[in-house]
Formats: C-alpha cells, sequence, structure tokens
C-alpha cells in the first residue's frame, strides 16, 4: 500500500521548520536597542513603540512557490498582489492600519515587460490596501534564480509597515469559551500550500493535471484557478476595528488551522471549534487527485490548506451579529465558523468527521 502524501513529502517539513525557528530567540536580543520603549510580543509577532501611545508593526513576506505557478501560465500580473496581501494581512492581526509598503523582486533577468506585469499587480494591491509603495528593489540574480521558465524565474518579497494605537491592540490574551470565531472567505489556494497543491495537481511536477485542463465543475484552466489572487482584508477589518473589539485574529496561511495554537499561548486554558466549512471546489480536486499518490489525511488538508477561509477573528458572542452586518456590507463573505472552547484542543468538524489537529 502506497503512503499517503504529506506537506512534508513534497518539501516543507513542519518540525523541521519548527526546530530552525528555534535560532529566532537569538534576536530577541536586540530587543534593547528600542528607542521608545519595551517590545510588545503579541501572538504572530512583535510592535514596538513610536512615542508613548502608538506602536508599528512591521512584517515581511513572500509569495514562496506560486511563483513557480505564475511562470508555468505566463502570467505575471497578479502575483504582485498576492505578495501585498499576504504582507498587509499579516500587519492587521496586531490591530494596525498598513501605512507603506517596500517590495524586492530577485529575477533571473529583469525584462522589461516582466517588471511592468509585476508592477500591475504591486499597484492594485497597494490600492487596495490604501497604502503607498515607498520603495522597492529588483536584483538581477541569474546564477541563484531559475525556475520552470528560466528567463522569466523570479522571487517576490514584500514589507509592510503598520500603526496601531495602545488603546487598539489585539494582544489576544482575552480570549474566553463562548466567543465566537468570525471566517472571512478566502477566494482559493491563496499563497499558502503551493508546493504541495503543485506537486497532487500539475503534470509539471508530477501531478494528475496539465496546466490548461478545465476540470469538471470549473469553469477556467486549472492554472487560473490556482493563481486566483490571495484576499485582502484591510478595509474590511478596519471598519470593524473602528466600532469594535476584536479578542484576536489569525491570517490562515502556513500551517494553516494550526495556527489557532497560538492564541491558545495568550489565552490560557482555552481551544477551539471549527465547524463551518465550505471548501472551494479546488480544494477538493487536491484531494481527489491525491488518491493516485496514496491519498492524502484530512487532518494534513486542514493543518496545510485554508479550506475556505483566509481570515478569522475572534469575538464576544454579544457582538457577533454586528460585526456581522459591518462584513455583510463589505460583501467579504464573513461567517461564523466556530466558537471557543475549554478544550485546549483544535478539533476541526468536517463531512461527519471530527479531527483533531493538536
Amino acid at each position: 500500500m502506497r503512503e499517503k502524501i504529506t506537506y512534508a513529502k513534497a518539501g516543507v517539513d513542519r518540525a523541521t521548520r519548527a526546530e530552525a525557528k528555534m535560532a529566532l530567540e537569538t534576536l530577541k536580543q536586540t530587543f534593547k536597542c528600542s528607542f521608545y520603549g519595551d517590545i510588545l510580543q503579541l501572538p504572530f509577532g512583535t510592535i514596538f513603540p513610536l512615542g508613548s501611545d502608538n506602536y508599528l508593526d512591521l512584517c515581511i513576506e513572500g509569495v514562496g512557490t506560486k511563483v513557480l505557478l505564475a511562470q508555468l501560465a505566463n502570467k505575471f500580473d497578479t502575483i504582485g498582489i498576492d505578495g501585498i496581501a499576504m504582507a498587509v494581512n499579516d500587519v492587521i492581526r496586531s490591530g494596525a492600519k498598513p501605512l507603506a509598503i517596500a517590495d524586492n523582486i530577485h529575477a533571473h533577468k529583469s525584462d522589461p515587460w516582466l517588471v511592468k506585469e509585476w508592477m500591475k499587480g504591486i499597484a492594485r494591491g497597494a490600492l487596495e490596501s490604501q497604502c503607498i509603495v515607498s520603495g522597492g528593489e529588483i536584483g538581477d540574480v541569474a546564477e541563484i534564480i531559475k525556475g520552470v521558465k528560466e528567463d522569466k524565474a523570479f522571487d517576490l518579497i514584500v514589507a509592510c509597515i503598520g500603526e496601531v494605537a495602545k488603546k487598539r491592540i489585539i494582544f489576544g490574551n482575552d480570549i474566553h469559551p463562548k466567543d465566537v470565531v468570525i471566517g472571512l472567505r478566502s477566494s482559493g489556494l491563496h499563497s499558502n500550500g503551493i508546493t504541495l497543491a503543485k506537486r497532487i495537481l500539475f503534470k509539471e511536477w508530477g501531478g494528475a493535471f496539465e496546466a490548461h485542463d478545465i476540470p469538471n465543475g470549473f469553469d477556467k484552466e486549472l492554472i487560473l484557478e490556482a493563481l486566483e489572487p490571495t484576499k485582502i482584508y484591510v478595509k474590511s477589518l478596519l471598519r470593524v476595528m473602528a466600532q469594535y473589539k476584536i479578542k484576536g485574529a489569525v491570517h490562515i496561511t502556513g500551517d494553516a488551522y494550526l495556527k489557532f495554537s497560538r492564541l491558545m499561548e495568550f489565552s490560557k486554558k482555552i481551544g477551539f471549534l471549527l465547524d463551518n466549512f465550505n471548501p472551494q471546489p479546488i480544494f477538493g480536486l487536491v484531494k481527489l487527485a491525491a488518491e493516485r499518490l496514496g491519498g492524502i489525511d484530512d487532518e494534513e488538508m486542514f493543518k496545510t490548506f485554508n479550506m475556505g477561509w483566509g481570515f478569522a477573528i475572534i469575538v464576544d458572542k454579544k457582538e457577533r451579529d454586528a460585526i456581522l452586518d459591518i462584513l455583510d456590507k463589505e460583501q467579504v463573505g464573513a461567517e461564523p465558523i466556530g466558537e471557543v472552547t475549554s478544550s485546549r484542543r483544535i478539533v476541526i468538524t468536517h463531512e461527519e468527521k471530527s479531527l483533531v489537529l493538536m
């Protein structure tokens, strides 16, 4: 019997990554350099003071192997949106409003047409985030950057800085059982789990389909479905934050629903039961296509992919309906997807199965 496929077998080992990240503790010695005072540790990073009442949140993100899908499709005008989305959606987790963006592209060759296409997506993403692009850099490093189509190979990194007033910081330390988890709809794969998805889906990497196949139930080519840009949640969340307290915020990216464990470190004796999922068809296709490679466990799907929800907020039960009304007007596709429990576990209920992620 063939072994089931996992993220680790596709090339991303969570255990090794977790061990490697322990080296980041070394960087805490730099916190003493903070000019205005103490660094604040939040569930998904740190923020640093700017004066007495405001803090800055600086995040840097990339789009990872999604650039390989752009190369395969020979389509580069949306990948910049992904880069912006990954960074600004991270910044908003602290309650900060994104202010400015800088991008870094390392390319096999900075072809003028390619640069123009990259910039289309970066501009669209920045406008959607209400951010300026204050700077950036493109480096030609052919010896390092290679890919499906080598002359169009590149890597894209985006940094974003945001500002949050002290009274609006989302600390994640006041979450209690019966609080509600609200999910904000994703647009599909987003920019995470791509290493596993491409291994399963595309013949270029040993998967089931040609890039331009249109599988049953889909209305466009599979490569275009996989390239659908990551959603940007900034405007919708800022409108909620202006009126209501968000107790916790999760950008559902790498490690997917395992990310909720970070909130469990800041609010003790809690867990999560998540029971409302309606994944887009591409996730079902991943599951189906994986059968030819030995199959993939449901737990692995929820540890790797967003499964239909790109962002989640935790709010007081009494404020749930009012917050949903705001998000409904924003047309972001928001629904309650679960609740906080006292289980100290992350439990997923889907298709009459109960999955314990941790």
